[in-house]
């Protein structure tokens, strides 16, 4: 049965420090994102408990030992945000989780929160180094030196539906969406087939099909069973084979099209119909096919284009899901066979929509102004340009200043969502009290916060195992009858009764 496909991105970013003597990314990031903190909110811990990093969704569990910061640590690289989402220092990056969104439009709104938020911490960081040194943060996926860093997605799925089906149905998408979703890249890593440029950033460092890393190894399909809700009727589906993505657009077509792919396999709609000869192979050549035309062996026989595989799992879509699609599911039904045209005809059309064709025509234009070709390291240099969170620096800002792209929200939107959180899902109780009970809070997870009373020496925690409850609608009169958090836990004792 499907449930509605709440979800989220974790980006994490890429950093760099020019003009300082210790250049370490890991107190990079710190610095960052301490920069940011709310001193209010300075005690507030993260709730390792909830996690299960080795949990594996084919029944098992990895024998790998993840340990747990101790609390000291745990202020130090955790910043729990007051829209409902997390900041923290991730190995060497500074990482933006979006707070739980109900749908495309909602998450788009956040993602770009989460840029303006880097840079804000760029900024403050860089007052704190002095006017010699600059930090440059980029939303990418490769520092071009072999080190690729990841965008990843999560959708909320039924627990009752079979992984493998997951697996089957899922995989030939991600391996061909990525000719709407790549957010280019000059140049080639990790021992792959050379290239001048391609669609997608992480299509090279994909090397297995099914796995529970995001590191070494990489699979295209994560198997990490760690749910952040009910595990009983929930699967939280981790997605980490996407680009970071500037074009909105770019973001708003991704996770639409993959909620409503995800939304198919839940009907059992798509079952092994495209499964595909060697996914590893095919996501690698289908970046380098800038015309996205070349051909990819399905397992069952033929040989199918990915603008053809893509127009079946839209052709299913329309089938099975747009008589009762939502104003935005119906948006994103339009814009996919919008797109899936173009690119047939010429994908140079793109050149406002999506990221990877805006930042082609951007490189080429330059590239004639100069004469230059692609292996000169000024074409590199814009290559990283183009994702500089900077809006002074940014190109893809100085193109959105120009009105030459294609927008999802209306202007200066995405700032009510640095401070405001969503509003339709159990982000804006975790919000909320952050907000407001900030001095009574100990520690916070996606589906748990944990309450120091002032009325008693005892810790009060409470579940959030539902990520479509928890909304404004269920709880706003409540948290606005209680002045404090004792009164938030009385009203549930009683209510509990």
């Amino acid at each position: 049965m499907p449930v509605p496909k709440v979800m989220g991105v974790e980006t994490e970013y890429g950093i760099s420090v020019k003009g300082a003597v210790d250049r370490d990314p890991v107190t990079a990031s710190t610095l960052v994102v301490n920069s940011y903190r709310d001193r209010e909110r300075n005690k507030v811990l993260w709730d390792y408990d909830q996690e299960s990093p080795t949990s594996d969704a084919r029944g098992f569990t990895s024998d790998e030992t993840v340990q747990s910061p101790d609390e000291e640590s745990n202020r130090v690289i955790n910043d729990i945000l007051i829209n409902g989402g997390r900041y923290y220092v991730d190995h060497a990056h500074p990482e933006y989780c979006t707070p739980e969104c109900l749908d495309a439009r909602e998450l788009v709104k956040y993602d770009k929160a989460g840029e303006i938020i880097l840079n804000i911490s760029r900024q403050i960081s860089e007052e704190v180094l002095g006017k010699d040194t600059r930090i440059i943060i980029h939303k990418n996926n490769s520092d071009h030196k072999g080190h690729s860093y990841g965008c990843h997605e999560n959708y909320l799925m039924d627990r009752s539906v079979d992984f493998q089906e997951i697996v089957d149905g899922l995989t030939p998408f991600l391996v061909t969406r990525q000719i709407f979703t790549g957010s280019g890249k000059v140049g080639y890593e990790n021992g792959s087939d050379p290239a001048v440029y391609q669609i997608s950033q992480r299509a090279d460092f994909f090397e297995s099909e099914v796995g529970l890393s995001t590191m070494v190894d990489r699979p295209i399909i994560n198997t990490r069973d760690e749910p952040h809700a009910d595990e009983k009727r929930f699967r939280r589906l981790h997605v980490i084979v996407g680009d970071a993505n500037m074009s909105e657009f770019t973001t708003y077509l991704k996770v639409g099209t993959t909620a409503l792919v995800l939304t198919l396999i839940e009907m059992g709609v798509i079952k092994d119909r495209f499964k595909l000869m060697n996914p590893v192979k095919a996501i690698k050549s289908v970046s380098r096919d800038l015309n996205c035309n070349g051909r990819i062996s399905l397992l069952k026989g033929g040989d199918w284009t990915p603008i053809q595989i893509q127009r079946e799992y839209l052709n299913l879509a329309v089938k099975y899901l747009s008589s009762t699609a939502d104003p935005i599911a119906k948006d994103i039904l339009e814009k996919w066979e919008f797109v899936l045209d173009k690119l047939e005809e010429d994908p140079m059309q793109l050149d406002r929509h999506i990221d990877w064709v805006i930042k082609k025509r951007l490189i080429e234009a330059y590239m004639r102004k100069f004469d230059l070709d692609w292996s000169d390291h000024r074409v590199l240099m814009l290559d990283l340009q183009y994702h500089d969170v900077d809006p002074e620096k940014g190109l893809y800002y100085r193109l959105v200043k120009n009105g030459q792209v294609e927008r999802i929200l209306n202007p200066g939107e995405a700032f009510s969502a640095v401070t405001d959180p969503p509003e339709s899902t159990r982000a804006y109780f975790r919000g909320m009290c952050l907000k407001k009970y900030s001095q009574q809070i100990h520690s916070v997870s996606w589906n748990s916060m944990v309450f120091e009373l002032n009325s008693s020496s005892s810790l009060n925690k409470i579940y959030m195992q539902d990520p479509c409850r928890g909304t404004k609608e269920l709880v706003g009169e409540i948290l606005d009858g209680c002045k404090t958090a004792d009164e938030l836990i009385k009203f549930f004792d009683e209510l509990s009764k």
